[in-house]
């Protein structure tokens, strides 16, 4: 019972703070952090520290941060310090989740939010890592929903604060460039380059990772194996509705997406973030880049049929062919 109170009273603390500081944000800004660190001499980068960690609790943009951060201790001792703010923040809304919710999830999810969450503990730090490097989900957001999991904490650590260092150098060199650049000092064109070298870096790390995460492609008798096994892979065919019904026919059990509209049906997939893909069209050209869309956006475990559903009548395996009365398909 005690614990329970214990919660409830540090879920309205946190709630209440989380209000305030939203309601009174725009006080929050670059002039009022320079003034708050700027008297605080040597205790100058904890202080800062620990407002970036509170913040990040809170839900106060972390981007104002990271430039300010740049701004006031340059580029290498500011990256130390954005970087261990963030993470010290990060660390403390991971904690508070776990600590407030994460056995009532447990008990709650099933089916396939059960499954999905299976998906993210089974990749562990991998897929810290990879939301970290690629940012599909709000930062602070993201920190209390890995809390509800049963990632380690040790591995949430340590993926949270490598994996943040491309970001948070290339945003602390731009505070840098752009403090330099007002006070009129030397260099400033090497220094504006050098920012808009390092944001190229970071704005290319999604097609990166990307690649890296997509899976092995998949032989046709491969394909087949799967498809007959335990646990089959989701089969999705991204040719236009009409190819899909059309000669070539399709493989029972398939989902129709076309190429074209992949991007803006993503939501139908959220359960397969971390299961098996295949993905198979005519041939594998507009597979490759259905598998790029997909990996881009967080799907874990992503694979190319090889040869497409021509290669799988080629090898006379099983289709089923639409007709045009009404009825089943028919299997050819």
């Amino acid at each position: 019972m005690n614990r329970k109170v214990t919660r409830l009273a540090l879920f309205l603390v946190l709630a209440a703070a989380i209000v305030l500081a939203i309601l009174y944000r725009d006080r929050f800004n670059a002039a009022a952090l320079e003034q708050w660190v700027g008297g605080a001499g040597a205790a100058a980068p904890l202080l800062f520290m620990l407002i970036y960690a509170v913040a990040t609790v809170l839900f106060l943009p972390g981007s104002m941060l990271t430039l300010a951060g740049g701004a006031l201790f340059g580029p290498v001792m500011g990256t130390f310090v954005n970087l261990t703010g963030a993470t010290l923040g990060a660390l403390l809304a991971f904690l508070v989740s776990r600590h407030l919710a994460a056995d009532w999830v447990e008990q709650k999810t099933a089916g396939r939010l059960g499954q999905l969450k299976a998906g993210v503990e089974q990749e562990g730090w991998r897929f810290v890592a990879f939301v970290r490097l690629v940012p599909l989900f709000p930062f602070n957001l993201l920190n209390y929903a890995l809390g509800l999991t049963r990632i380690r904490l040790l591995h949430y650590l340590v993926a949270t604060y490598l994996c943040m260092l491309p970001g948070a150098l290339a945003y602390t060199w731009l505070g840098y460039a752009g403090r330099e650049a007002l006070a009129g000092g030397e260099g400033l064109i090497q220094k504006g380059l050098m920012a808009l070298a390092l944001l190229a870096v970071v704005a290319f790390l999604p097609r990166i990772i990307a690649r890296l995460r997509q899976g092995p492609t998949l032989g046709i008798a491969e394909l087949h194996n799967r498809l007959q096994g335990d646990q089959p892979p989701l089969l999705l065919d991204v040719r236009s509705e009409a190819d899909y019904r059309g000669e070539l026919g399709h493989i029972a059990g398939s989902r129709n997406i076309p190429l074209e509209a992949l991007e803006s049906r993503l939501a139908e997939l959220g359960d397969f973030l971390e299961q098996p893909v295949a993905l198979i069209c005519t041939t594998d050209r507009r597979s490759k880049q259905a598998a790029r869309i997909l990996a881009g956006q967080g799907f874990a475990d992503v694979h190319v049929v090889v040869g497409g559903m021509t290669a799988w009548r080629q090898a006379a395996l099983p289709v089923q062919i639409a007709t045009s009365s009404p009825g089943r398909p028919v299997e050819a």
